[in-house]
């Protein structure tokens, strides 16, 4: 291979969007070295305007011939640039959340924002990864980052304990990925890309290994932490009510965004054999999280807490647009990625402003509080409501999408548990609504009876507002123009190869080229 073959394979540019995301953290590192604290005014909008340059770098790449890079290792699919797009977008929206917050702590702002770059740089690698060395990689250099995100309130006990708790999880969660990847690697004869792994294990046209199915299982339950699936769920209550809230919000959409696009790429791709095992056990985790979730919900009496229960359930809904492997279910996924990344961030940006206010965030604390923040109700409530999928907000339609395509697929089981379990979900929503509504002023809690006046003219607070209005005005109109979302999210599946019905043995055998094992 001469010089200018391997120029084309690397292919550089298609990972120009993760190249902006560097340069970004080079400047608002250099930034902060040379002007200290003061950086602080500066470096958060020159985070949100790189991030955003690397959504717009997404844009342009969407009609790329050629999305292969790095000798395989990295594919700039549709299906990679939605998810990379999704992933930035959280960050982006998360950093605006988090000025205030950080700066009241006391700790470097810099520092915080150049950790949640690297996280979303992680992710946004990891949503392309094509080969195991990438994938590993890629979702250790995500998770490393979570770990510090989750402790950077180094003098808050609570959140040295979640970040404890995350590190010892997750390092068992990654020692069990990699068992599994590295018995992908051995039954397939040293290959790493998936693709060539799928072709070496289908070569000799016998069933599926013992072998395999033990891969499955390793790689499904590293899969399985990262969207915070039950069983392997303990980590999030903790981490959820420990952690500083903007670092929360980041993992509950950006996090489980990059762990689903994984769980994508890698199941169909790599283990063509055993999809209908992967298909079994994807249902059994579909159910549990779906009841557990939305069930242990009604007991927390924290907010955070909720919403980190709210998150599994969550994670139930979305994997029954993988379990079914439709095109419907599979654009009903990206879908509710989009619409529930709005309507997560809203509501913990409510709970940034409350907890800021108060220093509290417990349920009960919220009594009353349409009588001194009806604008901050509003917003909690459209947010809240819309998760809940109460019509016509965007959660609603998120799950109707869902629901409609596990209907077509014939999976009505899973189908008739999503919808028990939404209406469950609505009655631990409304009842915060109820709450912060209903209640009369002598009946207020104590936290909001000396609700102090909000002073906008403290730094960071302006950026929060605004991320509060964006997150509301798209979870109120993306219910209504839903139309628009859900032909990007079909363009994307039928833009993206692997998804697609053909012939295992066509498909990945067209994918395959020489060099596969790195």
């Amino acid at each position: 291979m001469d010089f200018g073959d391997l120029v084309a394979q690397l292919n550089t540019g298609a990972i120009l969007p993760e190249g902006i995301v560097v340069a970004t953290i080079m400047v608002v590192l250099v930034g902060d070295l040379i002007q200290g604290r003061s950086s602080s005014q500066w470096t958060p909008y020159a985070a949100i305007a790189g991030l955003l340059a690397a959504l717009a770098a997404l844009v342009f790449q969407w009609d790329v011939a050629n999305p292969i890079a790095f000798l395989g290792a990295f594919n700039g699919d549709a299906l990679s640039i939605v998810f990379r797009g999704l992933i930035a977008l959280s960050a982006a929206v998360t950093i605006p959340m988090s000025i205030r917050y950080v700066l009241q702590s006391g700790t470097s702002l810099a520092e915080f924002i150049v950790i949640l770059l690297t996280a979303t740089l992680g992710g946004m690698f990891l949503a392309g990864a094509d080969e195991l060395v990438m994938i590993f990689v890629s979702l250790e250099t995500l998770s490393i980052s979570s770990y510090l995100l989750t402790g950077y309130m180094k003098r808050d006990p609570r959140s040295n304990e979640a970040a404890l708790k995350y590190l010892l999880i997750g390092a068992a969660s990654s020692a069990i990925f990699l068992y599994g990847m590295s018995l992908l690697y051995g039954l397939s004869g040293g290959q790493t890309r998936l693709s060539a792994i799928a072709v070496n294990i289908l070569s000799d046209g016998s069933d599926a290994p013992v072998g395999l199915v033990v891969a499955l299982v390793f790689v499904i339950a590293g899969i399985a932490f990262k969207v915070a699936a039950v069983p392997f769920h303990q980590w999030t209550p903790d981490v959820y009510e420990g952690s500083p809230t903007p670092v929360v919000a980041f993992l509950s959409v950006g996090s489980k965004a990059a762990g689903f696009a994984l769980a994508i790429r890698l199941l169909v791709t790599a283990f063509p054999l055993v999809s209908e095992e992967w298909h079994f056990v994807f249902t059994a985790l579909a159910v549990l999280s779906m009841v557990l979730g939305n069930v242990v919900a009604l007991a927390q009496t924290s907010m955070k807490r909720l919403l980190a229960y709210s998150s599994i359930g969550q994670a139930g809904f979305l994997m029954i647009g993988l379990v079914i492997g439709t095109d419907a279910g599979y654009a009903s996924m990206v879908f509710y990625l989009f619409v529930y990344l709005f309507m997560n961030l809203g509501g913990f940006t409510c709970v940034i402003l409350f907890t800021l206010r108060t220093g509290t965030d417990q349920i009960s604390e919220y009594s009353g509080l349409y009588q001194k923040d009806p604008l901050l109700t509003l917003g909690l409530s459209i947010c809240l409501l819309s998760l809940g999928g109460i019509p016509p907000l965007a959660g609603f339609f998120g799950k109707l999408y869902i629901f409609w395509a596990g209907w077509q697929a014939g999976a009505y089981g899973l189908v008739l548990v999503g919808l028990i379990t939404s209406v469950v979900s609505i009655y631990y929503y409304i009842r915060v609504v109820k709450m912060m509504v209903v209640k009369e002023p002598q009946e207020s809690s104590d936290a909001v009876k000396g609700y102090p006046p909000v002073r906008w003219d403290l730094p960071g607070m302006r950026p929060l507002q605004v991320g509060l209005v964006v997150a509301v005005v798209a979870t109120s109109l993306a219910g209504v123009l839903s139309n628009p979302l859900f032909t990007l999210a079909n363009d994307t599946v039928v833009r993206t190869p692997i998804l697609q019905p053909l012939p295992v043995q066509t498909d990945v055998a067209q994918q395959s080229a020489p060099g596969g094992s790195l």
